[in-house]
């Protein structure tokens, strides 16, 4: 699962789709950190929620070194990374595709007799998602200051 997400991410760089992605961020953010971070909160847990977390992280990444280099991220380059982890993470919660982690339960679950749809979980995903992605208080210091989440 994972090779064939690392071969369409390997794909969509070198076609250019994620330096045209991270010049549109760079372009939008101008240079606001807590605009680039919550955009980047955003980003990464809604795209986490349909890939798996690690193909994710590995689309996202050159996105967050380009915010970096512009000096989106504004004091501490430190904070735009954290973000990523965190959201890719969390976002994951959402939909049983997100993490790894999900769709072993579910595989488990079903040999139990005890299935649970993708539906199903993406209802109760979603909820779990929505509450963690907007919450700040577990947050390091530098992600919370940069006016990440209310």
């Amino acid at each position: 699962m994972h090779a064939g997400l690392f071969v369409m991410v390997g794909g969509l760089v070198e076609m250019g789709v994620i330096e045209r992605l991270s010049h549109i961020a760079v372009e939008a953010t101008s240079g606001r950190p807590e605009l680039t971070t919550m955009g980047l909160l955003g980003a990464s847990a809604g795209l986490s929620a349909i890939v798996d977390n690690i193909p994710c992280v590995a689309t996202m990444s050159p996105i967050v070194a380009d915010l970096v280099q512009a000096g989106a991220g504004g004091g501490p380059a430190q904070v735009l990374w954290w973000a990523l982890a965190f959201r890719a993470d969390l976002g994951g919660n959402a939909t049983a595709v997100g993490a790894a982690a999900n769709v072993v339960v579910l595989g488990i679950a079903a040999r139990k007799g005890t299935p649970i749809s993708f539906w199903q979980f993406t209802k109760h995903g979603l909820i779990v998602t929505v509450v963690t992605v907007s919450r700040r208080s577990f947050l390091p210091p530098g992600v919370r200051t940069a006016g990440c989440a209310p």
